[in-house]
């Protein structure tokens, strides 16, 4: 059995607390996210638009890096321009 201290302060300056199993929290957050869907050209471009990134995918054309800046700087060293 786990103990927890609670400030007093912190509790009544945040308005209360709450305690969950990181199970229940996960499946509280995962169903919180919003869902957008998109129709008429937007989702038409998108579908466009995966389907390029597929492509590039398996044609081998993608860069294979850690992070977006990462990224960024394999594309500068590769030639290409800032759009």
């Amino acid at each position: 059995m786990t103990t927890a201290t609670l400030l007093k302060k912190a509790v009544s300056k945040d308005e209360g607390v709450v305690v969950l199993s990181l199970k229940e929290y996960d499946r509280l957050l995962a169903t919180h996210v919003p869902n957008y869907y998109l129709t008429g050209k937007a989702a038409t471009d998108l579908d466009k638009l995966v389907e390029e990134g597929l492509r590039e995918y398996a044609e081998g054309k993608t860069i294979h890096a850690s992070s977006i800046s990462e990224a960024l700087a394999i594309r500068r060293k590769q030639g290409h321009k800032k759009k």
